[in-house]
This record gives C-alpha cells, sequence and structure tokens, in this order.
C-alpha cells in the first residue's frame, strides 16, 4: 500500500472517530491481550499507575485488526506492530476509551510535522484504542544512556528538532504534559533525525489561546517542575511546565545526568523545589545560559518555545541532518564512549 492511500486511509479514519459520540463506539471484537506479567519489582510509586498488558514473547502475538502486536517496549502501553498484509512496520499505543477523541483530535489541529509522527490507523475495540504510528530507531533516553553524553554539536542539532515538535504544538494549543526523552524517537537509522512519539497525555486549549492553566499533577518525576510540586490545586501554565521539561532533556543529553536526582522521591522533590543545579566548567557559556533559560525555578522567568528556537546555540543546529555520513557518525560514537563519564541517565526513571 503506497504511502498516499495510507495517509488518505488514516484521515478519513479519524475524521469518522472524532466526529463519533462516545455513548456510540462499534462493536469491535476484543484484542486478544495475555495478561500482565507480575510485578517488576519497583516501589508503588515507580511503577506505572496503570500497566499495559503485555504480549508474551514466547507465545504468537496478539492480533488486533489487520494488525500483530509483537514485544512491547520499555515505554508501558507501547508497542511493536506489524500490518499482516504489508508487513510494514508500526508503533501501536494504547488508549483508554475514555477522552481518547480529544487525544485524537490533537493530531487534527497540528497538521503534519517533520518533527511529529503522525497518525498512521486506528483501530477501536469494546474497552481500548489502539493507535499505529510509524516504526522508528529508538529512543533519546536510551541513546544518551548508550553514549554516556552527547557532544554540543549533535546535541543541538537533535535538540533543535525536539523544540521545533514543542514549538509546533505550542503555536496550536497542545500541551504535551509528561515531556521526556523517551517520547522522542529516531526515524532514520543513522539517528540523525527525530520525531516525537504519541499525543497521548496532552491537552487541548480551547477558547483563548493564551489562557494555558491547568491544575492537574502529572509528569515523570525527574522531569515535573518545581510548580507541580507546590501544595493545594493552585494552577500552573503547561506551556512553562513542558519547557522545564525540555531544560531537563537538554541538561541531560549535555552532561550525561539529570540535573536533579534522588532514588527516594521525597528528597528528590525537594532538590526540585529549591532548583538549584551544578554545571560542569568544561560546558560552553551558550549551552549553561540555553539551559538556565528554561530550568528557572519562576515559571513566569522561563522563555517560550518560540523564543527559544532564537538562541545563539541553536543557531547552527538545523533542524534537518539527513546527510550524515555514518563513518562519521560511528567515529563520534566511539569516542564518547571512550569519555569519561562517571554519571549516567539513572536506570530507576527507565519506566516513566
Amino acid at each position: 500500500m503506497s504511502m498516499g492511500v495510507a495517509t488518505t486511509r488514516s484521515q478519513r479514519c479519524l475524521k469518522r472517530l472524532l466526529a463519533e459520540p462516545q455513548d456510540n463506539l462499534p462493536k469491535c471484537k476484543k484484542a486478544r491481550l495475555d495478561p500482565p506479567p507480575p510485578s517488576s519489582g519497583f516501589s508503588a510509586y515507580l511503577r506505572p499507575t496503570n500497566p499495559a498488558p503485555r504480549p508474551n514473547q514466547s507465545q504468537p502475538p496478539s492480533r488486533v485488526g489487520p494488525y500483530l502486536l509483537h514485544e512491547s517496549s520499555e515505554v508501558e502501553e507501547t508497542y511493536r506492530a506489524v500490518h499482516a498484509n504489508t508487513q510494514e512496520q508500526y508503533t501501536c499505543q494504547v488508549l483508554p476509551l475514555r477522552g481518547y477523541q480529544d487525544r485524537l483530535a490533537a493530531y487534527s489541529r497540528i497538521g503534519k510535522h517533520e518533527n511529529i509522527c503522525g497518525l498512521q490507523d486506528v483501530v477501536v475495540t469494546q474497552d481500548k484504542v489502539y493507535v499505529f504510528l510509524p516504526g522508528h530507531h529508538g529512543d533519546m533516553h536510551a541513546y544518551v544512556r548508550s553514549r554516556k553524553r552527547l557532544d554540543e554539536e549533535e546535541a543541538g542539532r537533535l535538540f533543535a528538532q525536539m523544540l521545533n515538535a514543542v514549538a509546533h504544538c505550542h503555536g496550536h494549543g497542545v500541551i504535551l504534559r509528561d515531556l521526556k526523552l523517551r517520547r522522542f524517537v529516531f526515524t532514520d537509522k543513522y539517528r540523525t533525525h527525530l520525531a516525537l512519539l504519541g499525543l497521548n497525555d496532552i491537552v487541548l486549549l480551547h477558547g483563548n489561546p493564551d489562557d494555558d492553566l491547568l491544575t492537574d499533577r502529572h509528569g515523570c518525576p525527574a522531569y515535573v517542575g518545581p510548580e507541580l510540586l507546590t501544595n493545594g490545586n493552585r494552577s500552573y501554565s503547561g506551556r512553562a511546565a513542558d519547557i522545564w521539561s525540555l531544560g531537563v532533556s537538554l541538561y541531560t543529553m549535555l552532561i550525561g545526568r539529570y540535573p536533579f536526582q534522588d532514588t527516594q522521591p521525597a528528597a528528590l522533590f525537594a532538590k526540585i523545589r529549591r532548583g538549584v543545579f551544578s554545571l560542569p566548567g568544561w560546558l560552553s557559556s551558550p549551552a549553561r545560559c540555553l539551559i538556565g533559560c528554561m530550568l528557572r525555578r519562576e515559571p513566569a522567568e522561563r522563555l517560550k518555545a518560540s523564543e527559544l528556537l532564537m538562541h545563539p546555540w541553536l543557531a547552527g543546529a538545523p533542524a534537518q541532518h539527513h546527510n550524515m555520513n555514518k563513518t562519521q557518525h560511528d567515529q563520534s560514537s566511539a569516542q564518547n564512549r571512550r569519555e569519561d563519564g562517571d554519571q549516567v541517565v539513572p536506570t530507576w526513571t527507565e519506566k516513566h
């Protein structure tokens, strides 16, 4: 099936689903998913709140519509999928029925963007919604862990693409929430092009586009801003919270560890609330400045995504870098692995 035909079919499917009342869902056959595995051993706080049933890799894959769901990824509710007829690779994300139309509406609102994975297909069953996105070549979290840290040139190229995706979403009234390195995936085998995978946790803004105040507390512990950790139900800026998470991401890409980390959640949150972090002397002044523009304790002092794109550190970082020579890429990887990096991205946050 050509991409043009597949895209047209997906657009028709999306329009139909968005127009369909929530209480009149199609009576589809329930997906054959195996029961969830035993507890992973994480504390109750660190385990996913709603772990997905994961197919057992020793058994045949589950089938959802024309797709075969194979092993799950490290991200909850996400699977590698293969179309039974075309053998094309996809990424499948599982959503609950409640509120799924708002999540799918975000794809329609933001349209097509080179740094955001586009919706390919949707399958609705009696109790779940299966969203199919393009296949990928790994995520940024795993990449940074394998490299320990990235040099500024490569980090600039990749972060510019992450920032482009966030700026596009913010400009269209979409607050991403739960932003982290794992949500950005490589769309090419040389790992030079990034795209945001999935819009599962978004909030769609309605009415005044400048009113982005939220009240719920949602996000990965290492990436949440201090304003989300205050007592009470005070509102906060969704866009500014996303910017803080981007600051944590860039810090981690360049330094090889989180700016705030601790194995105990209470101690971690205390560090985040203080907002005090250190930067190594070998980091360039422009890079230090950009991180400081995002990791500001006061949300109103953080730059907007559109403003960050004009920062001098990103001036020489093209959003696209398809023509990087593979040999140069491999040599750069080997050099970074030889560097003495005693701090790496902690493994205790893998499931978030």
